[in-house]
């Protein structure tokens, strides 16, 4: 995943991931390919490809989450980062921007030769995720059914070039947790465009269980995350993560490097070999308490050791008396 290389151009970030042992990227929107170029110039795709290929790497996914963040999300300034910076401010604008922009990513993933977009859909009711001031159920209909008609056109132009959308789980989205998404499912009938990328380290540490989530939503799972976090309470900071910098030990959680943290990958891989998914298992590599090129040459490792094939044999067939 390339969001968190964002500072590296595209040839140095190729170069690197195959030093680190990769085998190929999730490129993210705007940061390594501008959705736009990439729907309609397939030189520009296959000059990307190219640097690829020269380095020996693939890519399965497209990643939106910046930009889908934009549709969905109730403006406040750190919005701003995210969009255009002649855009600051502007939140009508910014969305505008936004969903003309999720318009061009599925053809850009036709052109790139993939057919999984992972990304955010924002959310305009996160704000109201503890219920304090009071908050009806009628304003959290409202909001699921914003992002049904925001996102329903979009989906649109996916289903038009083949392409599914696989919604990262996280804080922040419309789905952030085990009952938020299967709410979603629901508020978009069940639409096979959307479905999931699964990110177990964003279910840790809010005490939903990855597997147990993996197994009920399996078919809906259209990408996977390797990512790992931590859950450290004390007894002192609290799971909210009390304003306290990503990385500082003192939080009550951290997201840290594969095989450093508190998910049981074993148990993910395993489900996963059981369902048949056969999709990539991307590093999203984020932990701020560590060197990152030590850290995602490390995760690579760790991946290629903890991805075993499933048996072909029931394990005792081979016993007889003959």
């Amino acid at each position: 995943m390339t969001a968190q290389w964002g500072d590296m151009d595209f040839e140095t970030l190729c170069k690197t991931a195959k030093e680190m042992g990769y085998d190929g990227l999730e490129i993210m929107c705007c940061s390594h390919i501008d959705p736009k170029r990439a729907a309609e110039d397939m030189d520009y795709c296959n000059e990307l490809k190219g640097t690829m290929e020269k380095y020996g790497l693939k890519t399965w996914a497209l990643a939106a989450h910046i930009v889908g963040q934009c549709v969905g999300d109730k403006w406040d300034p750190r919005l701003d980062n995210f969009a255009p910076s002649e855009l600051a401010g502007k939140p009508e604008e910014i969305r505008k921007w936004a969903v003309e922009t999720m318009m061009y990513v599925p053809k850009a993933a036709k052109n790139m030769g993939v057919d999984v977009v992972t990304g955010f859909m924002g959310s305009p009711i996160w704000a109201y995720w503890y219920s304090f001031p009071q908050t009806t159920e009628e304003m959290i209909d409202a909001g699921y059914q914003e992002i049904v008609d925001l996102w329903t056109p979009i989906f649109d132009e996916f289903d038009k070039y083949g392409i599914l959308f696989a919604l990262e789980v996280h804080p922040t989205e419309i789905a952030f947790d085990y009952y938020t998404a299967e709410r979603l499912l629901e508020e978009f009938d069940y639409r096979e465009t959307l479905g999931f990328n699964f990110d177990p380290s964003h279910l840790l540490w809010q005490g939903v269980n990855p597997t147990i989530f993996l197994r009920d939503f399996i078919d809906r799972v259209y990408h996977v995350h390797m990512k790992d976090a931590a859950v450290t309470l004390d007894g002192r900071a609290g799971i909210l993560g009390s304003f306290i910098t990503f990385g500082d030990t003192a939080r009550g959680w951290n997201f840290r490097s594969l095989g450093h943290g508190d998910v049981n990958f074993e148990e993910i891989i395993r489900e996963l070999n059981q369902y048949g998914y056969d999709g990539p298992l991307s590093v999203e590599w984020e932990d701020s308490g560590m060197e990152r090129i030590y850290g995602a040459t490390e995760a690579c490792e760790f991946v290629r050791g903890v991805d075993f094939k499933p048996s072909d044999v029931a394990f005792d067939k081979a016993i007889a008396n003959d």
